[in-house]
């Protein structure tokens, strides 16, 4: 697990968006349908925040981003934090994308402690994720609705969790071909003065390639788009 830089600091690699290996970089990360579900959660929950443009690279030393989130090798990023409440119900939003074999998506707001881990990793984040999905999609008057609860809650593949007030968020996803967990980006979200948001995301080493560009969707369409949306809730 490697340590965190100093809050506000800048990868010394500069931005992704740049020209060769960089640009590489940044088409990989933002051609997932992980960034565009993220682009997504930011338009609902942060309205008025400027949403990243690019992604920042995190050299190994983990230069660019600082506490609580830490780096720890391919299994990417994760959140320490201070401590964990019971029976908090954070908003969320469910989306799916595809038809015959539908991948679904939920990006879930509120405080990072809801999720009831004080070290929070791709696996903690999912598994928290598919038991909202559950919830979400079960209704205790159909007992025909178990079935789709489940399946919807297995088939979660990717998740954002944006905490507004603590100014962070972390995103995990599922890889297609090996099935392993990850989490690919962490966000950092600017106060109500500056109103931005950055990503950052593990060099290029560190980040699976799921062969995912911006017209490569598994002929899903856009990717968690307007049109793919299967619930949603505000609680």
């Amino acid at each position: 697990m490697d340590g965190v830089g100093e809050p506000g600091r800048q990868p010394h690699e500069g931005r992704a968006g740049a020209g060769g290996a960089q640009g590489d970089f940044a088409h990989d990360v933002m051609g997932r349908p992980i960034w565009r579900l993220m682009l997504r959660g930011l338009g609902v929950y942060l309205p008025g925040w400027r949403t990243p443009e690019t992604v920042l690279r995190v050299p190994g030393g983990a230069t660019g981003f600082g506490p609580p989130a830490f780096l720890d090798g391919a299994a990417g990023f994760g959140l320490q934090l201070p401590d964990r409440r019971r029976g908090l119900e954070p908003d969320r939003e469910i989306y799916v994308r595809g038809r015959e074999n539908p991948s679904f998506g939920i990006v879930v707001a509120g405080p990072a402690e809801a999720i009831g881990s004080r070290v929070v990793d791709a696996e903690v984040l999912m598994r928290f994720a598919r038991r909202l999905t559950f919830e979400e999609l079960f209704d205790t008057g159909d007992a025909d609705s178990v079935p789709y609860a489940v399946r919807g809650a297995r088939a979660v593949e990717n998740v954002v969790f944006l905490d507004r007030a603590a100014g962070v968020g972390l995103c995990a996803e599922v890889e297609p071909a090996t099935r392993a967990l990850h989490c690919p980006l962490y966000v950092r979200i600017g106060g109500p003065a500056e109103r931005t948001v950055w990503a950052y995301a593990p060099n290029d080493g560190h980040i699976p390639n799921n062969g995912h560009t911006p017209n490569n969707d598994h002929g899903a369409g856009p990717a968690y788009g307007a049109e793919a949306q299967a619930v949603r809730s505000h609680s």
